[in-house]
């Protein structure tokens, strides 16, 4: 807009006309100005407030997890099993939702609010343009489905609702980490072939169960015209696909403190474990399911195939991804001199350990499969590299970041009950869940355990298998899978079932696991390391355990013996005395000098301790220690006469003592230890003493290897 000045009739302008336009000018450009500050003083106001709502708001699930910790202490103080600190988060969650959702009322300012907007489609950005200024609005989801709601109230619920990508990114790696890191492999390889069936070919069992049967409620709702919305046989088999991931934590703890036989322990942890990451590629792999036509839910048999493809590749790749990530760890630990400086090397391996899950989900991968074999791989290698202040301080980091994350989840589950703002509860539908859920759990066990038993030695009971059935409780991923994606109206179902399934398995369940152990005769009190049968060969004691070590694994053992070990750690036989003579430039070249001075000694401070043939024979020798009257003593070993290179007896044993030292435990074999008679003229008494028990403390001229 401009003024022109022009003459009429001979009538001259005026002055104070030629400065009207410039005067205008400065008017506007003032008042924008002063709008334009305003604005920004309102938001920086609104910024402030909005900062200190989000420290409130946290602040609530810091008050939550201090009280469930105290409040743990108590219950371990007075020895009180029924509730576990999962269930107990719950139910503090649950306190804290209603009392957000009915007692705090938290008034929004509807001034500045539209209520109305000309948009037919919800796009996941806007780009509003107000008075020539571009300003951006990011979709949060729906925020109520009436439109008599009071939705001023709802801000507080808005603000405890995390977005679902941070329990994918932040609080579920170090779950799935700490579960492969903290494994005890002496009893998981042991059950190696019953715990691979039970998490690959009893998960999927267990999904398509369910998904059949639900897909049964879901017609009969839709006769009866008990449902609001699409619900197709895809979403029935994805419901089956997440609630298949069970998460015993409750379980195992109380097996943990009871010292339950450790074959049903490590059954059941090393199925949790597994069948989270079979469950989550399920799921993906159900999702990836597009047959080709307008018809994107019917059969087809290419897209089955291309689906069951998708699952192959994705969990393959996950796990070689994580592999690698650990593999790299391990060799960079090994041929530097980080040990020296262990923070740096405590920082390195955290971070390394963490950008596996990251790395994995940036390349279309599974990250819950990638960081759970980085963690199985970080065990057996790395972990030997690190120095002892480093080897303490990672166990404890992610010990400590899993108990964190862990009941941050289980209180965020029992807050969500109230503060999630879609919530669709369908009685037809939570009965079918329940219903669903014990068939696909007991078509799991049951058969798997008729076949299993029937190449097994040490077979697994009935009353193991009826603790197994009970003991499959849902947990943190079931949510987080449920929890990821609530768009639809099927999606929203599922996520409000889901979250009562695993109410009642934690507290129910998860309660109920003492009294069903006595119930079922179940032995307790079962110490780790005297449960394998012992045998005499030759004079000798050793534990039998070769019967539950399938051939495979016996391959993979010497493989890993030989050649993985050396390569990756500074234990084991150097490389240049397995590798082949035309290989010995590469084999020296890959050897540390810590490798030539650890060899044919006993590293006990190891994880699992891996021994080569030659070692296994002259080290688990016998040994005679005599002591005299003055407390000194002499060691005398025999080198074995059976030991060798080769595989055989000699790689039998070997196999053996790894697996007796999954948990630092030193097992002797044939120890001959001569004690000082009071009379020195009889002949020195010669006691062979057997692996399990330990010698009173009130001798003490008597001591254990």
């Amino acid at each position: 807009m401009g003024f022109t000045s022009r003459h009429f009739l001979g009538v001259k302008p005026s002055k104070t006309l030629l400065f009207l336009p410039c005067l205008f000018t400065l008017v506007l450009v003032g008042s924008r100005g002063e709008s334009t500050a305003m604005d920004n003083v309102a938001t920086e106001r609104m910024a402030e407030e909005s900062h200190r709502q989000d420290s409130a708001n946290l602040l609530i699930f810091i008050m939550l997890l201090t009280l469930t910790i105290l409040t743990i202490w108590l219950f371990k103080h007075r020895r009180f099993r029924f509730l576990h600190e999962t269930g107990l988060a719950m139910i503090y969650g649950l306190l804290v939702g209603v009392i957000l959702r009915f007692g705090v009322h938290v008034p929004q300012n509807m001034s500045n609010v539209i209520l109305s907007c000309a948009v037919n489609a919800s796009p996941a950005t806007l780009l509003v343009n107000v008075s020539g200024r571009y300003f951006e609005y990011t979709l949060k989801g729906e925020v109520s489905r009436g439109m008599g709601h009071p939705v001023q109230d709802d801000e507080m619920l808005r603000k405890v609702t995390f977005d679902p990508e941070v329990f994918f990114n932040i609080l579920l790696p170090p779950i799935i980490f700490h579960a492969g890191y903290s494994l005890k492999r002496r009893h998981f390889f042991r059950n190696i072939g019953s715990i691979l069936t039970y998490a690959f070919m009893g998960t999927v069992i267990s999904c398509f169960v369910i998904g059949l049967t639900m897909y049964g409620f879901v017609s009969f709702m839709k006769a009866v015209g008990q449902l609001a919305g699409d619900f197709y046989f895809t979403d029935c088999l994805f419901f089956g696909a997440i609630v298949s991931a069970t998460d015993p934590v409750t379980v195992l703890a109380i097996f943990n403190e009871l010292k339950v036989d450790v074959d049903l322990y490590a059954l059941l942890f090393g199925e949790s474990v597994l069948n989270d990451a079979v469950a989550i590629v399920l799921s993906s792999s159900i999702v990836a399911y597009q047959p080709a036509g307008d018809n994107s839910h019917r059969f087809e048999a290419m897209a089955m195939l291309k689906s069951f493809g998708v699952f192959l590749g994705v969990f393959s790749g996950s796990f070689a991804l994580g592999v690698a990530t650990g593999v790299m760890t391990a060799l960079v630990t090994k041929f530097t001199k980080l040990r020296d400086f262990p923070l740096l090397e405590t920082a390195l391996f955290f971070l390394m350990s963490w950008s596996t899950f990251l790395l994995a989900e940036a390349c279309g991968f599974t990250g819950v499969v990638a960081v759970l074999f980085c963690g199985i791989t970080q065990a057996h290698y790395t972990f030997n590299n690190l120095s002892p202040e480093s080897q303490d301080r990672t166990k404890q980091l992610f010990e400590l970041l899993n108990f964190l994350a862990e009941n941050f989840i289980f209180s965020y589950m029992g807050l969500t009950l109230f503060s999630f703002q879609s919530h669709v509860f369908n009685p037809l539908f939570i009965i079918g869940a329940f219903v669903a859920v014990f068939l696909g759990r007991a078509a799991n066990i049951y058969p798997l355990s008729f076949l299993l038993n029937l190449g097994r030695k040490n077979k697994i009971g009935s009353n193991f298998q009826h603790v197994m059935m009970f003991a499959g409780l849902r947990g943190a991923m079931t949510f987080a899978l449920s929890i990821r994606d609530t768009a639809t109206y099927a999606r929203q179902m599922m996520f409000s079932t889901t979250l009562l399934i695993v109410f009642f398995t934690v507290w129910i369940c998860g309660g109920g696991t003492t009294p069903m152990l006595s119930f079922m005769s179940i032995p307790v009190g079962v110490d780790s390391d005297q449960e394998s049968s012992v045998t005499m060969v030759d004079g000798s004691q050793r534990r039998n355990t070769k019967h539950e070590s399938a051939w495979p694994f016996r391959i993979w053992y010497n493989f890993d013996r030989n050649y993985l070990k050396p390569l990756l750690t500074h234990s084991g036989p150097p490389l240049t005395a397995t590798l082949p003579a035309c290989c010995g430039p590469l084999a020296r070249c890959l050897t540390s000098p810590q490798a030539y001075e650890n060899e044919g000694r006993l590293h006990d401070d190891d994880s699992d301790l891996i021994l080569n043939d030659a070692n296994a024979g002259s080290m688990y020798a016998d040994v005679t220690v005599s002591t005299d009257a003055s407390g000194s003593r002499a060691i005398n070993r025999k080198r074995s006469p059976t030991s060798g290179a080769g595989g055989g007896p000699a790689s039998d044993d070997g196999l053996d003592q790894e697996l007796a030292f999954g948990e630092h435990e030193l097992v002797i074999r044939g120890t001959r230890l001569v004690l000082p008679m009071d009379d020195p003229a009889e002949p020195p008494a010669t006691v062979t003493l057997p692996p399990p028990p330990s010698p009173p403390r009130s001798d003490p001229r008597r001591h254990r290897l």
